[in-house]
């Protein structure tokens, strides 16, 4: 199959890589444009990027591609059989939608129609969802409302962050896209066929109406609220690693927190047994103070419904460590409050 692909983020990497190594021809790479990053704000590429260089293929970095006409008139001329798009960060006009002859396939990091939109993986995480997946559909003008080809779910581990199930899903969904490239390739007689009649054979199925959305993370929503529960604040550290982090405030200073556990009070008793003593004091603590900072045992912070203990956290202009490192360096002493 000849194939145009359009993605950015190494998630996208991975199923241009699959594609490239099927023996499918990619006629060319579309991704975002270089941007700068550091302190030096050197001009980086983009993974996919990068992949494409490498293997010396055709590479175009439109700044849009909406009411782009020299773009799409140049993606014309390239005669695709199809478009595959995985994580290309801009919404795509129905002129370059229709351009290959058996359509623009879409990779998206959710069982489809949950979780519609730009951040999917990060909001399973967010939410405490025990499963996910990934989904390949032809794309429309919609925000991923298009008919759904193949789909792969996956576990989503207690402890796993958006950084690692990113990871996982973009091997999975590099896989099945490959699965979706060969099950078009595998229809009889496709040159004679329309659209609609290549989606009826490969078995595509429209979306029903209940739907949910993932839209952009806002920079606000990183800051730890103690009154909730110790799972939610759990979710909230994992589905926040690597993209932002969760932080508090403590004397004035942020600090952001990478990985947690979840503590009952039953289980602190056992770590601390002095505690039974203090046990009704304990549950009493204002959300948010720190109970125990201990260099062997840990750091523990009361919540609205338990503790929770600190396992990797990172001080203002200061490296991620984990607690034994940071004790080392800075004093938190129990009764301290976190705001």
């Amino acid at each position: 199959m000849k194939i145009i692909f359009m993605g950015t983020p190494d998630f996208a990497k991975e199923s241009l890589e699959a594609i490239y190594n099927s023996g499918n021809e990619v006629l060319a790479v579309v991704t975002n444009p270089d941007k700068p990053k550091g302190r030096g704000m050197k001009m980086i590429a983009s993974p996919v990027k990068e992949f494409a260089l490498e293997k010396n293929l055709k590479i175009y970095q439109p700044t849009k591609v909406r009411n782009n006409t020299e773009f799409i008139e140049e993606i014309k001329t390239l005669n695709p059989d199809l478009l595959c798009v995985v994580a290309y960060g801009k919404i795509l006009p129905k002129e370059l939608l229709d351009i290959p002859k058996y359509g623009a396939i879409n990779v998206h990091g959710s069982l489809l129609p949950e979780y519609r939109g730009a951040a999917p993986i990060q909001w399973a995480v967010l939410n405490g969802d025990k499963k996910t997946g990934v989904t390949t559909m032809f794309m429309d003008i919609g925000m991923d409302t298009g008919d759904m080809i193949l789909k792969e779910e996956t576990i989503i581990g207690e402890d796993e962050t958006t950084g690692e199930l990113w990871d996982r899903l973009s091997k999975i969904g590099a896989n099945l896209l490959v699965k979706t490239i060969k099950k078009i390739e595998a229809i009889p007689d496709k040159e004679n066929k329309t659209l609609e009649e290549i989606k009826k054979l490969v078995g595509a199925e429209k979306q029903d109406k209940n739907f949910t959305l993932a839209p952009m993370l806002e920079k606000e929503m990183a800051k730890i609220d103690w009154n909730k529960s110790s799972k939610e604040i759990k979710n909230l550290v994992r589905g926040l690693n690597p993209i932002m982090g969760a932080y508090s405030f403590l004397n004035g200073k942020k600090i952001k927190f990478w990985k947690i556990d979840i503590i009952p009070i039953e289980e602190l008793e056992k770590i601390f047994p002095e505690l039974k003593e203090y046990e009704s004091r304990m549950k009493k603590l204002e959300p948010g103070t720190i109970a125990f900072a201990d260099n062997k045992k840990g750091i523990f912070i009361k919540t609205g419904d338990s503790f929770i203990k600190v396992l990797e956290l990172q001080g203002e202009n200061a490296k991620k460590m984990d607690y034994k490192s940071f004790l080392n360096g800075n004093k938190l002493q129990a009764g301290e409050i976190f705001e």
